[in-house]
């Protein structure tokens, strides 16, 4: 008792210092210091055997027809904590964009979603990112959990990838910020965010076996870069160890990744846990960094980090003193996080100000990405002719471990498919309701686009036609193409050939290609909308809010384009067999550079570019200027809204290092004017973007000469640049 006592005092002091983000920034060595601290002593009272205890989670339920743990409250992993410790168990659950209810387990397990990762990193807004993280956590925590499964970060390689919705997009600066500022969210409602899924795990085909082959130093250049900002930016308490092989060796036992850079390199002092099914050995891994295994009751082909792990340390294979860091980063990440002192306390979601929340977001995510002859806003007295994707309905989802049950329940009725991840759930949040109650006055008909015939004839007699198109990707599988899903492409084809004043609403989870693109007018790229989707997506098509989303993945003219124009495997039948379908190496010989760095490398024109993204003003800079003071470089400009009404402008500011190379994004700025209004803007450059990593010297080094920087509106842009130069040197560790 008076150990339980002693922890709560002290966690209750930690949790002071960490409130706040300026109280975070001044105080964040003393917090981790005193969660370490705190650890130690709780750890100075435990057995070798309760120790161990904290290494190992059993499923929580849900999968495959599993019941809930004695304890559990039926989610994806559960740890009870030895007796007497004064630790909290672990309730763990996914995901990154709600509170997920595996097989609908929990009779009221229901919660608000917020849209894709993508549309929260399209925003290019790091408060609104926390604000949803801590939406996420906030239900998370009155829902009993105190650790959420969500933090992804894996860059996208390719348009295809089944999980890209998760991530945040292809640029390690921009998803290291937005990624970690959800983090951030998340974790201020005293509940742990895990960073996900480290590293390389950007394909679902052969998930399970496939080693990602690349460069160690183009690796850190790029996808390590974006963990590595993630993990400076949110401060993840767990980070979780992917399935797929690196450089031939498995994530979850790769001493390079998990030691060398995570713990070594970046003095991370949180744990690592495996994702469910990626461990496979006990004393590998747990020498190569590996502190949790995640549901290894269920998920693993044994339980090893129970009794063979034990086995190990009664042998010599791995050191008493491994054991007792393993458990020191779990117990400290505990304490970090405030889960001893501020237990969940379960209770009712508040789910109009969480939706409100997730509508928040995909109002500043969504892109417009298309507005010839200024065809938006619609006119809120227009004949509107709204055409297919279920807009009557709802909003499609991303499938898989993300996915969160609708409050509500599901919109449509799919065929009642068994397999993974079943049907695709739409969120009851209809764009075409929502459209009707924006603007009572316009004469709104719908047509569900499955006849082509009657949504033509429906479009003739409209002043404008909106199309409503889904694409529906999901965990377990990669999209076998980059088209819309069914006829969509005929049907807004058509559709435009009736009406040439035609929008197109498109809800998806990757880039897709737009063979009409020059016959429609309009185009606004929603992602998926989440829960509060049907609203905002309404509000900005009648301008109540401007679109203010820029891209963060590069649309391509065509799958020819990209580092690589084939998955192989990816028309495989069965999503399970694919997972494992073959041991194939891929080989990321384009190295760093990603996206749309590859396209500026091979000077590829894209249909879209990185960063674009259009609004309902117009903006101009000027007065692009460079400052330098030691290893700090930054520039300065101004913004102008040279337009009639109030928006919001995101320049960005790219580098192009002396050596040559793709260009690189190493800044950027949010700003949001009124009509007429100007600012002059200040952007710091990230250093590590104006340097190449030395694999010999495990640094980040600033080479010498002329460096060019452009201040551009999208990763295409080049009509801004000012030269400087920098003398070569090391930067500090």
């Amino acid at each position: 008792m008076r150990l339980s006592r002693k922890i709560c005092l002290l966690s209750a002091v930690a949790w002071g210092l960490g409130a706040g983000v300026p109280a975070q920034a001044r105080h964040a060595a003393t917090a981790s210091d005193l969660a370490d601290e705190q650890a130690r002593q709780v750890l100075a009272h435990m057995s070798l055997q309760d120790k161990m205890a904290l290494l190992f989670s059993v499923d929580g339920g849900g999968f495959n027809g599993s019941v809930a743990p004695p304890g559990g409250l039926g989610s994806a992993a559960y740890l009870r904590a030895p007796p007497g410790s004064g630790l909290p168990d672990l309730q763990i659950s996914d995901a990154g964009v709600g509170v997920r209810n595996p097989a609908h387990i929990r009779p009221n397990g229901a919660a608000v979603s917020l849209p894709s990762g993508l549309a929260t990193a399209s925003s290019w807004d790091m408060d609104m990112a926390r604000q949803a993280g801590e939406m996420i956590g906030r239900e998370a925590w009155r829902s009993g959990f105190n650790i959420l499964l969500g933090g992804g970060a894996d860059l996208t390689r390719d348009p295809r990838g089944g999980r890209n919705f998760e991530y945040a997009g292809e640029d390690p600066l921009q998803t290291g910020r937005m990624v970690g500022s959800t983090i951030a969210g998340v974790q201020s409602q005293h509940v742990i965010s895990t960073l996900k899924h480290y590293a390389m795990n950007d394909l679902e085909t052969s998930r399970m076996t496939m080693s990602a082959d690349i460069d160690p130093v183009a690796m850190r250049e790029s996808d390590l870069l974006g963990f590595e900002i993630a993990i400076e930016t949110g401060h993840p308490g767990s980070v979780m160890c992917s399935y797929n092989r690196v450089n031939d060796l498995y994530a979850c036992e790769n001493p390079y990744l998990l030691n060398t850079t995570l713990k070594q390199d970046w003095h991370y002092p949180g744990f690592v846990m495996s994702d469910w099914g990626a461990t496979h050995s006990s004393a590998r891994a747990a020498l190569a960094g590996l502190d949790q295994e995640s549901a290894g009751d269920h998920a693993d082909a044994r339980p090893y980090f129970t009794a063979l792990l034990a086995a190990d340390v009664k042998a010599g294979r791995v050191p008493a003193s491994r054991i007792d860091d393993m458990a020191q980063r779990i117990v400290r990440s505990l304490f970090a996080a405030g889960l001893v002192s501020h237990p969940p306390q379960r209770g009712p979601l508040d789910v109009v100000t969480d939706t409100l929340v997730a509508q928040h977001d995909e109002e500043e995510g969504a892109v417009l990405l298309r507005n010839e002859g200024g065809i938006l806003p619609l006119s809120p007295t227009a004949r509107i002719a709204v055409i297919g994707g279920h807009a009557d309905a709802g909003v499609i989802s991303g499938g898989g471990s993300s996915q969160v049950d609708p409050i509500g329940g599901e919109a449509v009725k799919g065929p009642g498919k068994k397999e993974w991840p079943g049907d695709p759930v739409y969120f009851p949040s209809s764009p075409l309701k929502a459209m009707r109650a924006e603007a009572p006055d316009a004469h709104i008909t719908y047509e569900s686009g499955t006849n082509i015939a009657a949504a033509v004839r429906a479009a003739r007699a409209a002043d404008v036609a909106v199309v409503y198109a889904t694409q529906f990707t999901f965990e377990g599988m990669d999209a076998p193409s980059m088209h819309l899903d069914a006829n969509a492409d005929a049907l807004i084809t058509a559709v435009a050939a009736a009406n040439p004043r035609t929008v197109v609403v498109m809800e998806t989870g990757d880039p897709v290609l737009m063979p009409w693109n020059s016959s429609v007018a309009g185009v606004l790229e929603a992602w998926f909308p989440g829960s509060g989707g049907g609203p905002a997506i309404a509000r900005l098509l009648f301008g109540k809010v401007a679109p203010s989303g820029h891209l963060t993945m590069t649309f391509p003219q065509a799958e020819s384009q990209l580092a690589h124009p084939d998955i192989a495997g990816v028309t495989a039948d069965n999503v399970f067999e694919m997972q494992f379908h073959t041991d194939q190496e891929l080989v990321y010989d384009e190295g760093s550079d990603v996206g749309y760095r590859w396209f500026d490398r091979n000077h590829l024109k894209p249909l879209y570019p990185f960063g674009y993204g259009l609004t309902y003003t117009t903006f101009s800079t000027d007065g692009l200027a460079v400052h330098k003071h030691h290893d700090t470089v930054s520039v300065t400009f101004n913004v102008h809204n040279t337009g009639n009404r109030a928006g919001v402008d995101v320049p960005q500011v790219y580098v192009g290092l002396p050596d040559g190379g793709a260009r690189r994004l190493a800044g950027w700025q949010r700003v949001s004017l009124a009509p007429g209004e100007s600012r002059e803007v200040t952007v710091q450059l990230d250093p590590r973007l104006l340097a190449h990593f030395d694999g010999r010297k495990d640094r980040w080094s600033i080479p010498s000469g002329k460096f060019r920087l452009w201040l551009a509106d999208s990763a295409a842009d080049e009509r801004q640049q000012v030269s400087m130069h920098l003398p070569g040197h090391t930067l500090a560790p």
